[in-house]
């Protein structure tokens, strides 16, 4: 007799169980008949001729995890889809070319975008209809996808050529045109006029009550910070510091930031920083851990030093790999809620705590019986600092912050029986990078060790298991499976951690990978007509556009990222070539920044430092010796956002150096003592041997 196999088992077989990637991998047991991206699903759609559906998502996702449970584990949705299309699922994370591409569509025929994303096409790819989450049926004035598919199967049979004219029309649309510059050649005065419109732009849209920039809902937008302080460091105008402070400060204390184990969420959905979105990404714990530390260099406040220590706490205990590289994210939602393995009730905490450690704990962290979130579950977050709480209860302040202290431990260790929500294991080459040049700063700015070891292990990690054999960097790994050849983020983000890498370190291995691997994006992505770089490069599949991004969203641009590398990889080398294609890269996006510069916030970064002035530093002695680490010190631990550091020591590892940047030929110690050579605006003060001489020539 036959064994029975269950509806479930048979899915399995689903085409995505063989996918690496942990989203994909979600919908391996849906009853569609999923592919992923390739050239068999198009092959079938043409063979078919069937129109394809696309989902495009991500693993931490919440919506798409709504979307997946009413429609694609629908037995009535899969038939529709498994009858009259042929679907494909994609990972935007491990595929952004694709998610790109499709983006752009939504965008220009909706006016909106997000995730889940739902494109129709071709069978030769070309899109003609697209939206984002569609529920099961119609609700709230939202088409129900049920309706939509028997609609577009309809269209497609029925009236074909008014698909086929429109998906002509929606592609011809994305092709790159020509975007002249506003401007012929970049000079320092257009670049000041830059900065000071995307100032006030910022200043315009800035919360001075709860901090953040626009309405509901709030994203941390970390560039948007460290560009105010370079505005502050520029003119000494108090208000772009304060708006920085205020805005880094009520994202810490409020539920955008986990209170019990640490690391920021992804957004708020309200315009004081209350309620998130539960999911963390990797990204957003580098970016807001660098503008901590920038925040600390311009202030020296230590609640600035301590949001960075948190981060990386948390960082390296819940996203590290063993073997050294870092996970992508954590999900919003665990047993099928948002946020319930973050949320709390008094019961809880007394239960664990006690009663006056808990009521203490409860007020202070507004965990009340009628709640601030759902089902009468509160997320913590503070409402006031340490001292005035203690204050107001007659209480010790260094008391009261050990008991707290002491008091989240315990719930920590408690929280961690809970069901956890979706790990996304897989390691991007792109985050990686950031990761790396925020615990690099890390350890420049705090000198703390572990966060040096960590940067330099995920180095190790990219370079053995994302390097192909011929020097190609790959975009993605996961359990032992390296895949995609990298995009334009992948090579920018990487080298800018090499680089700050290279100035906690000296270690000349990591700027000579810098700057082969800049060489290699150069040839790769670089566009040779209109200046710019490509987001896809020689080697990436082709895909019915090329796009060439240069906005800072919740990711700054590769472009963005590229321009100060170049400008940075300038100072450091002495070739001009790498100044020329910042000049270049700017002056290709002049008209966008022009029009709303505060769109373009990592990239004023890149253009403060060239508008200058801009410092090149060179220390010539050992980097272990006691002297030569207090003038590196010296330079690491001040807010010196446009400089550069070199150390040239003694031997083998000093004419590596000198090859790589033969200006550095002719430094040499003074007397045989560490000596600092400190140049700016293309001129040279005298080297010094004297640590209290250098602070004064850094100010």
């Amino acid at each position: 007799m036959a064994k029975h196999v269950s509806a479930a088992q048979q899915r399995v077989r689903n085409r995505l169980a063989g996918e690496k990637s942990p989203y994909l991998l979600q919908h391996a047991a849906n009853p569609v008949d999923w592919y992923p991206w390739g050239e068999e699903a198009f092959h079938r759609a043409k063979e078919q001729d069937k129109p394809i559906f696309v989902s495009i998502g991500y693993a931490t996702c919440h919506w798409c995890h709504v979307m997946a449970h009413e429609s694609f584990e629908d037995d009535q949705v899969a038939g529709l889809l498994n009858q009259h299309f042929v679907s494909i699922k994609v990972d935007r994370e491990e595929r952004p070319d694709v998610d790109k591409i499709y983006m752009d569509v939504c965008q220009a025929l909706t006016g909106r975008g997000g995730w889940p994303l739902s494109v129709f096409l071709t069978p030769e790819g070309k899109p003609f209809y697209a939206g984002t989450y569609f529920p099961k049926t119609t609700r709230l004035g939202m088409p129900g996808f049920v309706d939509l598919l028997r609609q577009t199967a309809a269209i497609w049979q029925n009236d074909r050529g008014r698909v086929e004219t429109s998906s002509k029309e929606i592609t011809r649309a994305l092709q790159p045109t020509s975007e002249p510059s506003n401007i012929g050649t970049f000079v320092p005065e257009i670049g000041v006029r830059w900065l000071k419109k995307g100032y006030g732009q910022l200043e315009r849209t800035f919360d001075p009550k709860f901090g953040g920039f626009g309405a509901a809902p709030k994203f941390p937008t970390p560039h948007h910070l460290t560009f105010l302080l370079r505005w502050f460091k520029r003119t000494g105008d108090a208000m772009s510091l304060t708006m920085a402070e205020k805005t880094l400060e009520a994202m810490r204390n409020g539920g955008l930031f986990d209170q019990i184990g640490f690391g920021f969420h992804r957004y708020s959905v309200d315009d004081r920083w209350l309620v998130p979105h539960f999911e963390k990404m990797l990204y957003d714990q580098a970016l807001l851990a660098m503008a901590s530390l920038e925040a600390h260099q311009v202030t020296g406040k230590e609640v600035f030093a301590r949001i960075a220590h948190e981060i990386f706490t948390y960082v390296l205990r819940d996203m590290t790999a063993p073997e050294g590289g870092f996970y992508s994210a954590e999900d919003a939602d665990s047993e099928g809620k948002e946020g319930l393995f973050y949320v709390w009730t008094p019961a809880e905490v007394h239960k664990h705590l006690g009663e006056k450690t808990g009521e203490i704990f409860c007020h202070y962290y507004d965990i009340t019986e009628a709640g601030n979130f759902e089902e009468g579950q509160s997320i913590p977050h503070m409402r006031m600092p340490v001292q005035a709480f203690a204050a107001r209860k007659g209480l010790d302040a260094k008391e009261v912050e050990n008991l707290l202290d002491s008091a989240r431990q315990k719930l920590f260790k408690v929280r961690e029986q809970r069901v956890r929500p979706l790990k996304d294991d897989k390691v991007l080459t792109s985050w990686n990078g950031l990761m790396i040049a925020a615990l690099a700063k890390g350890y420049q700015v705090l000198g703390t060790p572990s966060y040096r070891l960590g940067a330099e292990r995920a180095v190790r990690f990219v370079l053995e298991y994302l390097k192909r054999d011929d020097g190609r960097l790959l975009r993605r790994y996961r359990e032992g499976e390296a895949a995609y050849p990298a995009y334009l983020d992948d090579y920018a983000f990487f080298v800018w951690g090499l680089l700050d890498l290279y100035e906690s370190t000296f270690e000349i291995a990591h700027l000579e990978t810098a700057v082969s691997l800049t060489d290699q994006m150069v040839c790769l992505f670089w566009d040779k007509e209109r200046g710019g770089l490509f987001f896809t490069g020689e080697g990436n599949e082709p895909l019915i556009a090329r796009s060439k991004d240069v906005y800072d969203g919740a990711l700054p641009s590769g472009n963005s990222v590229a321009a100060l590398n170049f400008l940075r990889l300038a100072r450091m080398t002495g070739k001009v070539d790498y100044e020329k294609k910042a000049e270049e890269l700017t002056v290709a996006f002049a008209k966008r920044i022009e029009e709303y510069p505060a769109g373009y916030t990592q990239l004023l970064n890149a253009i403060d430092f060239m508008v200058g002035p801009s410092k090149e530093i060179v220390i010539c002695g050992d980097p272990a010796g006691e002297h030569t680490g207090t003038m590196i010190s010296l330079v690491q631990q001040k807010f010196l956002p446009n400089k550069v550091l070199l150390v040239r020591p003694a031997g083998p590892e000093g004419e590596t150096l000198v090859r790589l940047a033969p200006f550095v030929q002719e430094m040499a110690p003074v007397h045989g003592l560490p000596t600092a050579y400190v140049c700016e605006g293309f001129t040279c003060q005298a080297p010094t041997t004297d640590s209290n001489e250098l602070s004064v020539l850094l100010n």
